[in-house]
C-alpha cells in the first residue's frame, strides 16, 4: 500500500470520554469496535477496529470503572478536551536493537516495557513496547509469541492512506529514520496525523 509504512501496528485514537467516542465512531463509519480491554494500574481501557492485515485502529480512553492512576494517563488522555489521532506504533521484533540504534542516532524512543492486558474473554495478551511521547514519530512494539489483535477477528475496514504534518518535516523525517519508519509528512503550521479509512457509511478521516 503506497505511502503507508508495511511495519504499521496500530494508530492510536486517543479521547477523554471513551464510550461516548466509540458511539460516534460508529454512528459515523457505519462499524462498532470491539471492545479490547482494561490496562490495569494504568486507568486506561480500549477498543480496536481492524485496518486491514496485521494493522488496526485502537480507540483508548479512562477506564471509569476503575480508580483514577497515582500518574498521568498514557498518550495524553488525562489533557484531551476532544478525540485525536495521537500517535502510532510500528512493530520491531528486534527492538532492543532498535532502540540502541535509534540512541545512536540522537533519538530515544523510550525505555523498553513489559506490557499486558486482559481480553473480555479472559485471553491474556502480552507485548513489549519503547514508547517516550506522543507525535509523529511512531513508538516500538513487540508482540512477541501473542497473537496479534488483528488476527483477532476484529470487524475491519481500510486504511486508505496515512500521513502527517509538521512546522519541521525534515527534523521528524530525521528521526523518523532514527527508528527505521517511513510517514508521509508535509509542511505545515500545526503538527498532525491523518488517516483516511474507508467505511461502509463512506470514507472518513481521523485526525
Amino acid at each position: 500500500m503506497p505511502g503507508i509504512d508495511e511495519a504499521l501496528d496500530h494508530l492510536v485514537y486517543a479521547t477523554p470520554h471513551l464510550q461516548e467516542t466509540v458511539e460516534q465512531f460508529h454512528r459515523l463509519t457505519g462499524v462498532r469496535p470491539a471492545e479490547g480491554g482494561r490496562h490495569e494500574g494504568l486507568g486506561t481501557r480500549n477498543h480496536l477496529l481492524g485496518l486491514g492485515g496485521r494493522r488496526y485502529l485502537e480507540i483508548i480512553g479512562p477506564d471509569e470503572e476503575r480508580p483514577a492512576p497515582g500518574a498521568a494517563r498514557p498518550f495524553g488522555v488525562d489533557a484531551l478536551t476532544t478525540p485525536a489521532l495521537v500517535t502510532w506504533a510500528i512493530r520491531a521484533d528486534d527492538i532492543e536493537e532498535r532502540v540502541a540504534a535509534a540512541r545512536l542516532r540522537g533519538h530515544d524512543p523510550g525505555d523498553v516495557q513489559d506490557m499486558s492486558r486482559r481480553t473480555p474473554g479472559g485471553d491474556l495478551l502480552t507485548w513489549r513496547l519503547a514508547y517516550a511521547e506522543t507525535g509523529l514519530v511512531p513508538f516500538l512494539i513487540d508482540w512477541g509469541t501473542t497473537p496479534h489483535p488483528a488476527e483477532r477477528g476484529l470487524p475491519s475496514v481500510p486504511l486508505v492512506s496515512f500521513s502527517g504534518t509538521d512546522p519541521d518535516p525534515a527534523g521528524v523525517r530525521t528521526r523518523l529514520d532514527a527508528v527505521g519508519a517511513h510517514l508521509d509528512v508535509m509542511s505545515a503550521d500545526a503538527t498532525t496525523l491523518t488517516a483516511i479509512l474507508d467505511c461502509p457509511a463512506g470514507q472518513v478521516i481521523l485526525t
